[in-house]
């Protein structure tokens, strides 16, 4: 028996069973190592390349000697062999988070790090300062309750800020070099809208202690950093309103996310985020939620529970399907984003509520468009012809 396997069953086995595939996936300037069975199809390939380049499958275009590989066959039936190499395209706009990884694209460093470019940032010439605060500008802080100190060329938050106390009600310091958040940040207990959005934070630096202990604040603006993750505590900020993490390296949701009853607005796209937790339904404030450009392949069925939903954006995400109550139960719901996904206008016909949420959202597309054309001083119906 053992002879006969070694004479006859070795070229047959081989072409039968399938063996795994060392392959390597050239993109961008990368090459990316990647290891699956032969019988896997290409688009077995492209699902598992979706995360490590941020590309959606059908955004990918794979080439091996010179041919582009079809989707629906075998690595196999492709003769593709071990050890091979293969070459990766993208289409532009079918990316996920922050756009695809490319060579350039690094992990930021403590020494490396600038701060995020935003649309309508003026670019920064010359060193960057740390500006000074006169006594005057304190004491006006103190009576205002108000701390405006965006794009002001900021590498740490003034001293000053921290004195101000229980009378700060609301602290801007977008759009500026800031890597350090502290503890102190938790004196200033009557806070409700703080802003750092558009800065250079990194978890290590980032007192979430300081956020979290901050009981009055509605509004949290934290888009384009480098943070990873956000903690279980923020399960204790009950009167927050607004949670703005968005253009971030987050990978996930907490549980604890459902805490917050209060919570209205959920920005979150341009993440790397592969999963929502089911406890979102428990957030049955929500009004509007975006969830654009991440890893998502699904949604919870809680979903159907969030009655107070407006706008869900779901745009580029490796969505196939969407909750089955969510027509059905989200009587509000009228802003659907789903460019870019595999969800098709045919498989939404079917859910259940499809034909109200339909109506509705053309109900407020009309609107607009009338809002529009009341506006506007003339109105030519063919001024967007030849």
């Amino acid at each position: 028996m053992e002879s006969r396997g070694e004479e006859g069953g070795s070229a047959g086995d081989t072409a039968t069973s399938p063996i795994v595939l060392s392959l390597t996936v050239k993109f961008s300037g990368r090459s990316i190592p990647v290891s699956l069975s032969s019988d896997s199809t290409v688009k077995d390939l492209k699902s598992l390349l979706q995360p490590l380049t941020n590309v959606l499958p059908r955004g990918q275009k794979l080439i091996f000697k010179g041919k582009v590989l079809v989707d629906n066959l075998s690595l196999k039936s492709s003769d593709i062999p071990n050890g091979s190499k293969l070459m990766l395209m993208a289409s532009q706009g079918l990316h996920q988070g922050d756009g695809p990884i490319t060579k350039d694209k690094e992990a930021p460093t403590a020494s490396s790090l600038t701060r995020p470019t935003n649309q309508g940032d003026r670019p920064m010439v010359g060193k960057k300062i740390e500006a000074t605060v006169d006594k005057t500008q304190s004491q006006r802080w103190k009576l205002t309750g108000v701390i405006a100190l965006s794009d002001s060329q900021l590498k740490v938050v003034p001293a000053e800020v921290w004195d101000c106390g229980s009378s700060v009600r609301l602290l801007d310091l977008g759009k500026n070099f800031i890597r350090e958040v502290p503890a102190k940040l938790g004196d200033l207990t009557s806070l409700q809208k703080l802003l750092l959005h558009a800065n250079c934070i990194v978890d290590e630096h980032f007192s979430w202690e300081g956020v979290t202990s901050l009981k009055s604040l509605r509004v949290l603006s934290l888009n384009h950093n480098y943070l990873t993750a956000i903690p279980s505590s923020i399960g204790s900020l009950t009167s927050l309103r607004e949670l703005h993490v968005a253009n971030n390296k987050l990978r996930s949701l907490p549980v604890e996310i459902g805490e917050l009853s209060q919570l209205q607005i959920l920005e979150a796209n341009n993440n790397r985020i592969s999963t929502v937790p089911s406890c979102i339904g428990r957030c049955s404030s929500l009004i509007e939620i975006d969830l654009s450009s991440n890893l998502l392949v699904d949604l919870p069925e809680t979903f159907g529970d969030l009655q107070n939903l407006q706008a869900l954006h779901l745009r580029n995400n490796g969505l196939k399907s969407l909750p089955s109550t969510l027509f059905k139960l989200c009587s509000k719901l009228s802003t659907l984003d789903l460019h870019g996904t595999e969800i098709t206008i045919d498989l939404l016909r079917q859910f259940e509520g499809w034909e109200n949420f339909d109506e509705r959202r053309r109900s407020k597309l009309q609107k607009q468009l009338d809002f529009r054309i009341g506006c506007s001083e003339g109105f030519d119906e063919g001024a967007d012809k030849d």
